[in-house]
């Protein structure tokens, strides 16, 4: 596994962890993954740019449909896309010059069931 990803995407058991998240404590090896993939989309600029890739056509998003929606530098957009791509919330692949970026369903569903409690945790089938 790569320092990118979330340890507790998949255990390989029949529930997935992800509903087990708050009926079980978190080690502290996944509370600091969660904590390093939440603290990726606090900042409004990054919650920003992958609200861009998500809604974008087909899913993905070139590095250059993404700078014109921001006042800011390539190098400060590509440094926020370095920080998304290393939480794991987003991949990106080179295409000639360009990167085309899409999101990691995966790592957002995981976040998002992550604040589900107990109680109200569906689990899939």
């Amino acid at each position: 596994m790569s320092k990118y990803e979330l340890p507790i995407v998949d255990t390989g058991e029949a529930e997935p962890c992800a509903t087990r998240v708050m009926r079980e404590p978190l080690t502290a090896a996944q509370a600091a993954e969660l904590a390093r993939a939440f603290k990726a989309i606090g900042e409004p600029v990054r919650l920003r740019l992958l609200s861009l890739i998500a809604s974008h056509a087909g899913g993905e998003a070139c590095v250059c449909d993404l700078t014109g929606a921001f006042e800011l530098s390539g190098p400060t957009i590509s440094h926020h896309l370095k920080v998304l791509r290393e939480a794991g919330i987003i991949e990106g692949d080179r295409r000639g010059t360009w990167i085309y970026y899409r999101v990691r369903p995966d790592t957002l569903r995981l976040l998002s069931e992550s604040l589900v409690p107990a109680q109200d945790a569906v689990v899939s089938a």
